[in-house]
């Protein structure tokens, strides 16, 4: 039945397209659809109860302005692109965006030449208002900060993701199109008499659609797989642990305080991340998650470790960079030394002025030579678009990688 009656709307002249996954990413590629073709139908999938339930639910609320992406790479086009539209949307639905700037902090000399690198990248990304500081300079924007040199960007904000995916959740659905929540994909099957169409079935139902598009976010590796895609790449699920001020502290930061990153990793380092809720997090570390959606330590689900433990690339990545991993499981279980980290940027920061704060789990994927992918990575086989590797800014960058993805499909 469900067939057959995709094939009558089909061959009444409404194609219709599936979205897997409600996060931020998904909504926008819906609502991107709907907006440019409101002759289409269009159904969002999602397993949980609820849309932004995962990386949406869990993000830092930073705004990036495209400071560290290759020039020219997606990420770096995207982002940019992507901020402004953001900005646009937050206003017209009045949603809180504070553009309360950052600052790249150089601890010694020896970062200098990577702070400059930044200036570059962020310089040829067309990042407005960039001005390199003195450590004094610092001092001026952030007068508990410690280093020799930085680099602001006053562009850089914060907001509430998952209010702006319930908004964009709204949009959807007063553009006609549907979110079937509590759908999760268990297989995809060809359909239609060419097998050009697609089968989407759940244990509660299924849904046969033209087109499909994968933004499943730490299950978009499984779910591109279901399609027939390659194995590679994997997502990995990395646990990044925040603590935050206590209220009596929060005049510690003034805005967001970010390191110089490692250019090895694709993780940013601990840093200070203002909220839009007046709050201050530091944070996140990187240590690896026991279940694709492990937001606690005890979280533990043995057939997703078993399948981490199995992919050779997260073998490859244990072996080349072990002695970093065994440091960060050190300050997930030693306050103390993930403090001492994040004191190198704010000196008066003691272990007093922290509590616990609600974890993240990074959709990290891994290709099978063990290196990190850093860029977007979107595929397709057949009429199954997916979305393989989104990491931040992918939030900030959502509505342009809707545009994206649409003007492909």
């Amino acid at each position: 039945m469900a067939e057959s009656a995709g094939a009558a709307e089909s061959a009444a002249g409404t194609a219709t397209v599936g979205i897997v996954g409600a996060g931020i990413l998904g909504l926008a590629v819906a609502r991107r659809i709907i907006e440019t073709r409101p002759d289409v139908k269009v159904t969002v999938l999602e397993k949980e109860d609820r849309v932004a339930a995962h990386q949406t639910g869990h993000n830092s609320g930073v705004a990036h302005a495209g400071l560290y992406y290759a020039p020219g790479s997606l990420k770096a086009t995207l982002c940019r692109r992507g901020a402004g539209l953001l900005r646009e949307y937050c206003a017209d639905r009045e949603l809180p965006y504070e553009e309360c700037g950052k600052v790249v902090v150089a601890r010694n000399t020896r970062e200098i030449a990577a702070l400059q690198e930044i200036e570059r990248r962020a310089t040829a990304n067309g990042v407005p208002g960039l001005r390199r500081l003195s450590g004094s300079g610092l001092r001026e924007i952030e007068p508990h900060a410690a280093g020799v040199a930085a680099l602001h960007s006053p562009t850089t904000a914060i907001v509430d993701f998952t209010a702006v995916a319930r908004a964009f959740a709204d949009d959807v659905r007063k553009g006609g199109g549907e979110i079937r929540l509590g759908f999760e994909v268990v297989r995809l099957r060809p359909a239609g008499p060419a097998g050009d169409r697609v089968r989407v079935i759940s244990r509660t139902g299924e849904l046969v659609v033209d087109r499909l598009v994968v933004c499943a976010g730490l299950q978009s590796d499984r779910v591109a797989r279901l399609a027939g895609d390659s194995p590679a790449p994997a997502i990995i699920p990395f646990r990044g642990e925040y603590l935050r001020l206590v209220p009596s502290r929060t005049d510690l930061v003034r805005g967001l305080i970010y390191p110089v990153p490692d250019p090895r990793y694709p993780f940013l380092g601990v840093h200070f991340t203002r909220r839009v809720d007046g709050g201050v997090d530091v944070g996140p570390n990187a240590v690896l998650a026991l279940a694709r959606e492990g937001y606690r330590r005890r979280d533990v689900r043995p057939a997703d470790v078993w399948e981490t433990l199995r992919w050779p690339g997260f073998r490859r990545l244990a072996r080349a960079h072990w002695r970093t991993g065994a440091r960060e499981l050190y300050g997930s279980a030693v306050r103390r030394a993930f403090v001492a980290e994040a004191r190198a940027f704010v000196p008066e920061l003691t272990v007093d002025d922290v509590v616990p704060a609600p974890a993240g789990v990074r959709a990290q994927a891994v290709d099978a030579d063990g290196s990190l992918v850093d860029d977007f990575r979107i595929g397709r086989r057949g009429p199954v678009t997916t979305i393989r590797n989104a990491p931040s800014p992918a939030a900030t960058s959502s509505l342009a990688i809707a545009e994206h993805i649409v003007d492909q499909l």
